[in-house]
This record gives C-alpha cells, sequence and structure tokens, in this order.
C-alpha cells in the first residue's frame, strides 16, 4: 500500500465528496472525513489489499457515518424543532444572484432531496456510483454481493429517483 500520506492526498477528496452525499453537511463531512483516515491509519495493517484502497476507505468512511448515527441517537443534542431551524439557511435577497443560479440552486435542492429520500442501499449504491465513480466491480465489494446484483441496484435507484423527480 502506498505511504499514508500519499493515501491521504489522493483519497481525502473523494472520501469527503461521498461523506458529503451521505450527510448532506460539508462541516460533518470534513469532521467524518477525518475519522476515516483516523480509523484507517489504527487499521492499516489489516489492510490486506484485497480491494482498491478507495474502496476500503468508503467502508470504513460509511461505518464512520453510521457510528455517528448510533451515537446522535443516544446523544441528542437539540430537540426536533431546533434541529428543523438550525436546517434552515436564509434564501438571500436575489439582488445579488441572477435568476438562473436561483433556478440551479432550486434544482439542486430538489434533487438533493430526492437522492436522500431513497432508502438504503439504493442511496448509497447511487451516491457511490455517481460521485465516487466506483465501478460495479468495486460497490458489489463494497455490499459483500455480485457485480451485477450492483448494476441492478443502480438502475432501480435511478428508476426510483427520476419517478420523484418527475413528481
Amino acid at each position: 500500500m502506498e505511504p499514508l500520506e500519499a493515501v491521504y492526498q489522493q483519497y481525502a477528496d473523494q472520501v469527503k465528496r461521498f461523506l458529503v452525499c451521505l450527510t448532506g453537511d460539508l462541516a460533518l463531512a470534513e469532521e467524518l472525513t477525518q475519522e476515516t483516515f483516523y480509523q484507517a491509519v489504527k487499521s492499516f495493517s489489516r489492510y490486506d489489499g484485497s480491494c482498491k484502497t478507495s474502496v476500503w476507505l468508503c467502508q470504513i468512511a460509511k461505518h464512520c457515518w453510521y457510528d455517528h448515527l448510533k451515537h446522535q441517537r443516544r446523544h441528542p443534542a437539540l430537540s426536533l424543532e431546533e434541529l428543523s431551524q438550525a436546517g434552515e439557511e436564509p434564501a438571500g435577497t436575489g439582488d445579488d444572484l441572477p435568476e438562473i443560479s436561483l433556478l440551479r440552486r432550486d434544482d439542486y435542492v430538489s434533487i438533493h432531496k430526492a437522492i436522500h429520500s431513497l432508502r438504503e442501499p439504493y442511496r448509497e449504491l447511487f451516491l457511490l456510483r455517481t460521485l465516487s465513480e466506483l465501478s460495479f466491480r468495486e460497490i458489489g465489494e463494497i455490499f459483500g454481493r455480485t457485480e451485477n446484483w450492483a448494476r441492478v441496484t443502480y438502475y432501480r435507484a435511478r428508476t426510483m429517483l427520476a419517478q420523484r423527480l418527475e413528481e
């Protein structure tokens, strides 16, 4: 395996993009990216090279995200009302953004919501394929399934996403 610093330089952005899509929160994704590489360093001696480094790191990132969710369930920091208010961002006045940018932002928000409304494993598989640009074989390895399973599941995820965006 490559030296750890080179691994970080090569894969940190890919892992962060994957986590941004899972979490929908850039700050949390950055925090989880750091945790991912910390866990990777701790388990470096157990990495046998049977899958690509990016696949191995995305598996670690996924588990860091799951651990974060478990911790949040056990130790909720805010009430549901506070969480919903914290998730709202000011829309802006519109004076500083061209109208076309506002339309694109609305499209982006709609797409993002539709992706996150997919149930697992469709959401994660879709994100691994589109953002992390992993092959179907690599995705199958992550899930412990076949390449064909990954292809079929990705097709189903795309179909569900298209239906939700049409609504």
